[in-house]
């Protein structure tokens, strides 16, 4: 990335940033047509510059899906980095972010069972509630991410959302979700019973 571009990514200053476009209009359009980049904004959600990061969603919304040499996304970012307030305003601008496939086929939805953070998950599956039947590269779920993670809040927000999808498109739940098999074959049960977890075993959908 530019020098200048990182500068203003770091300091967050939106009143730089047009500075930098007055010089040179194409500054952003550069980044664009790069397949695989760190673009300010993923450098912004990183840091949690929630302004710079809204201002750039704007003017390159194109930025948001895009995926850095590392196989993350702004949200990816965000969501690593701890920076909640911008993860939920990406979301809130686009909420297909949640689905955005990165790294090892992990969504933000993924990695947010996956660290652990059951109020983000809840924000997530709200915005997005399709986005509980992604799969990895791995075919797994994340339901199966949060069972062998030990991610038992997590595990409890998902399996609440099962119950509220299973209402509405019972068939459509039970082939997508709850007995969706991973690469090597397992459910989310077959998991928990390898790993001797019956605590997630006694969760009420599985």
């Amino acid at each position: 990335m530019d020098r200048r571009l990182l500068w203003v990514a770091d300091s967050g200053n939106v009143d730089a940033l047009y500075a930098l476009i007055h010089k040179d209009p194409y500054i952003l359009q550069n980044i664009d047509v790069l397949p695989f980049v760190h673009t300010p904004l993923h450098e912004a959600s990183s840091t949690g510059k929630t302004d710079l990061a809204m201002e750039l969603m704007v003017l390159k919304p194109t930025f948001a899906k895009k995926l850095n040499a590392d196989g993350f996304s702004p949200l990816h970012l965000a969501v690593e980095n701890h920076q909640v307030q911008l993860a939920l305003e990406l979301v809130k601008f686009n909420h297909d972010l949640v689905r955005v496939a990165g790294r090892k086929g992990m969504t933000p939805l993924h990695l947010v069972v996956k660290k652990g953070d059951a109020n983000l998950l809840t924000e997530f599956l709200l915005a997005c509630p399709e986005s509980i039947k992604d799969t990895n590269v791995n075919g797994e779920t994340a339901l199966h991410i949060a069972v062998m993670n030990d991610k038992y809040e997590e595990l409890k927000v998902l399996t609440g959302w099962i119950h509220r999808l299973h209402k509405s498109d019972a068939a459509s739940t039970e082939i997508h979700v709850l007995n969706k098999r991973d690469r090597d074959g397992n459910t989310i049960l077959h998991l928990a019973a390898y790993k001797n977890n019956h605590k997630a075993c006694y969760y009420p959908s599985l």
